[in-house]
């Protein structure tokens, strides 16, 4: 692999409680982080993008080709106990961050599992823009877990009626990469449909 630290990702330990999920920081590996974050996609809108919806090109298209390799899939899916190899995925990619986005939620029950690989430079430890693993549904301060989203970081859970998570507030630059396993193929041009219709909304009332 090219961006990804294979050995590092399979190292990481994982936690049960409460519910699957593992993150780690240095999941990139250093002398590739420069192009990385030059190639990033110059994205205007607020929201999530299928890959296939914005320009790919240099370091960050060898990112996309490694999340996509059996070797990672195969790790990912050991640490949350699931088989994700044969799982159709969808990949998305997040420039910016409206005073919306990050409301408490467990994921649809279309998906298995996700990971997110987050590409910013440095982040404050107010606590906005933070992910937190949550135990509960409305209590922000109620989390087993908080992951900066630093560049080289990564988070991944395994969807259940329980996995809730979200961050507080924050409006702005907020670099993430996003790859979904899900059921089926049905599942993937469901979620783009959905995705073009959010990011409509948004283009309409940014404030929503």
């Amino acid at each position: 692999m090219k961006i990804l630290d294979l050995e590092a990702i399979v190292a990481a330990p994982a936690a049960q409680s409460p519910y699957p999920h593992f993150s780690l920081g240095g999941a990139l590996k250093p002398d590739a982080i420069p192009s990385l974050m030059a190639d990033f996609p110059a994205i205007q809108q607020p929201g999530f993008f299928p890959i296939d919806d914005v320009p790919v090109q240099g370091a960050f298209a060898e990112l996309l080709r490694d999340l996509q390799d059996p070797a990672f899939t195969a790790a990912v899916g050991t640490k949350l106990g699931l088989d994700l190899v044969s799982r159709p995925t969808l990949i998305t990619v997040r420039k910016w961050s409206a005073a919306g986005d990050g409301r408490i939620h467990t994921d649809s029950t279309s998906k298995l599992a996700t990971l997110l690989v987050y590409l910013n430079e440095a982040w404050t430890d107010t606590g906005e823009g933070r992910l937190r693993v949550l135990r509960s549904p409305k209590d922000f301060s109620d989390y087993a877990a908080e992951i900066s989203p630093v560049v080289g970081t990564v988070f991944g859970f395994r969807r259940g009626e329980n996995s809730w998570h979200g961050h507080l507030p924050f409006t702005g630059e907020r670099r993430v990469v996003q790859i979904t396993w899900l059921l089926d193929e049905s599942k993937v041009a469901h979620k783009r449909r959905l995705g073009k219709f959010s990011r409509l909304v948004k283009k309409l009332n940014p404030f929503s």
